[in-house]
Parts: structure tokens; sequence; C-alpha cells
């Protein structure tokens, strides 16, 4: 499939992506195949965030953007639809009428949230 590529090393490639939520909107892959972060290679995630704060403030200054957004759509349920890690990077203008994540007012239980957290990854 033909793409706008932007950087690429031995172990990942990045491209403008074909559907921007704003201009310079770039996806970044790892070059080895894995289904989503959680399965993908540690080396190879850290080299990929070494990447993203490397271009991310360029690409951003690119198309005169103040900041820039990082995203991953982590399983089905989260909106991933392509079933190979990859990363966004989205510039951000303001007012640019992207809306981030809706909080709630809905009582959560903080205490028993962090214990429930805590068993699953101590």
């Amino acid at each position: 499939m033909p793409s706008f590529g932007v950087y690429e090393d031995e172990l990942v490639y990045a491209f403008l992506d074909i559907h921007p939520v704003n201009p310079g909107h770039v996806v970044i892959v790892p070059k080895e195949h894995a289904e989503d972060l959680r399965t993908s290679d540690k080396a190879t995630m850290a080299h990929l965030m070494n990447v993203i704060q490397e271009i991310g403030p360029k690409i951003s200054k690119a198309v005169g953007a103040e900041a820039f957004n990082v995203a991953s759509n982590v399983g089905r349920a989260a909106g991933q639809v392509i079933f190979h890690t990859h990363l966004h990077i989205i510039p951000r203008f303001p007012a640019d009428g992207h809306e981030q994540w809706h909080g709630t007012d809905e009582h959560v239980d903080f205490e028993a949230m962090k214990q429930k957290i805590l068993e699953k990854i101590s």
C-alpha cells in the first residue's frame, strides 16, 4: 500500500495518516509484527517512544502546532481496527475542536480501585 513516509530506521516506519485528525497526523509502526503494544517487544516499544520524542516536536513545528497527542488504541473495545502495533502522533492547535477524554462525576471508590490494580501489577 502506498504511503507518505516521514521517518524510517531499522525498527520503525512513520507515515502520514490517510484520515488525519489534524494536519501532520503521523502513524508510527514497528516493522516487526505484533497485534498491539501488549504483545510488542519491550526494546522495540522503548525505541518507538524514543523516536516519537525525537520527531513529535519536529512534526508539530512543521505544521505550526503548539503541541501533540500520542495515542494508541489497544484492543477492539478501545477502537483498534488495525491489528498491528501502532501509535499516532497528532499535532494539536488551540480550539481545534477535538475533545479529549470525558471524565465522570460518578462516585469511585479510589482506595478499592487502587487495591484491585495493585493486586494485578504487583
